[in-house]
């Protein structure tokens, strides 16, 4: 059952017609449509015509007897009552740096996208960039964003490099639409964060390792193993705790993906964990590659 509503929807749609917004921006609708659609195994509604694109071209650009705003009630594409997904990817191409070149245009939409979809706990957030022009994704809100995202943004002004940037929007956008993604990019952070400590320190990793493998020779190269910390520390005791589960951690989430995540194809039964379950993994792996490059960063030069 869908969660945004057609009131929702329908909000939206007469925004773009009293702003006087074209929903294709700077292409036309064929080049638009087709981005998220394949007209041409779409049927016409004109018995002339074999498909959409055929249907689209005589009735928009040879007839022009189609009003402005065709596409938001014509059924073939049913932006109504179409799923949740499709919707909002609609809206997110309207924005996407290929259709609308303009930041005032782009922000002036994704703001009136986010207010409408608030009340239906959905949001639209950037997702990567291309040409230093955002890329955006459709979501639904979740209890715990603002911890994760602050976490996120730690790694990327740590990392400084646009792929981590890109891991982790990509991590934080997935929790709620797709779990099994969000997990398999969790894991992926925690190899890219062990082996650029490795490569900073100009140090050899094996390309063999499994995660836990590599999690405990990074630990080792940090020196924060449990055999490092000395009896006479305060609290030795619990932080040997701590640092001994650390593999444990890194093999649950490493367990978590292979059965669950993004790196394995699935058999037609597949049926993934809930977005509380990729919130577990997102945030343990994103205060784990927090640890590791905190230390790294206070240990580097010893």
């Amino acid at each position: 059952m869908n969660k945004i509503s057609q009131i929702t929807r329908r909000d939206i749609f007469d925004i773009l017609r009293i702003e006087d917004i074209w929903w294709a921006g700077k292409l036309d609708e064929t080049e638009f449509l087709s981005r998220l659609y394949d007209l041409e195994s779409m049927p016409s509604t004109d018995p002339r015509f074999s498909n959409a694109a055929d249907d689209i071209w005589q009735h928009r650009f040879n007839n022009n007897d189609w009003e402005d705003s065709w596409i938001f009630s014509d059924e073939r594409f049913n932006l109504l009552k179409c799923e949740d997904v499709f919707f909002l990817n609609f809206l997110c191409e309207m924005i996407h740096p290929v259709v609308r070149g303009h930041s005032h245009e782009v922000d002036k939409l994704h703001n009136i996208f986010n207010e409408s979809l608030s009340d239906d706990g959905f949001e639209i957030v950037e997702r990567t960039r291309i040409s230093n022009k955002p890329v955006f994704s459709g979501r639904m809100k979740y209890t715990g964003k603002a911890s994760i995202e602050r976490k996120g943004n730690e790694i990327k002004i740590i990392f400084n490099a646009e792929y981590v940037s890109q891991q982790i929007n990509l991590m934080e956008s997935s929790i709620e639409t797709s779990p099994y993604q969000a997990i398999g990019v969790a894991k992926e952070l925690i190899e890219t964060a062990c082996k650029s400590i490795f490569k900073s320190r100009q140090e050899e990793y094996n390309k063999n390792w499994d995660l836990s493998k590599l999690m405990r020779e990074t630990t080792k190269l940090l020196k924060i193993t449990p055999d490092d910390i000395s009896n006479e520390a305060k609290a030795a005791k619990s932080i040997r705790q701590i640092l001994g589960s650390l593999s444990s951690v890194v093999q649950g989430i490493a367990e978590v993906r292979n059965e669950y995540g993004s790196g394995h194809g699935k058999d037609s039964g597949f049926k993934g964990l809930q977005p509380r379950h990729a919130k577990l993994a997102v945030g343990a792996a994103s205060t784990l590659a927090i640890y590791l490059l905190e230390t790294h960063e206070i240990r580097k030069d010893n």
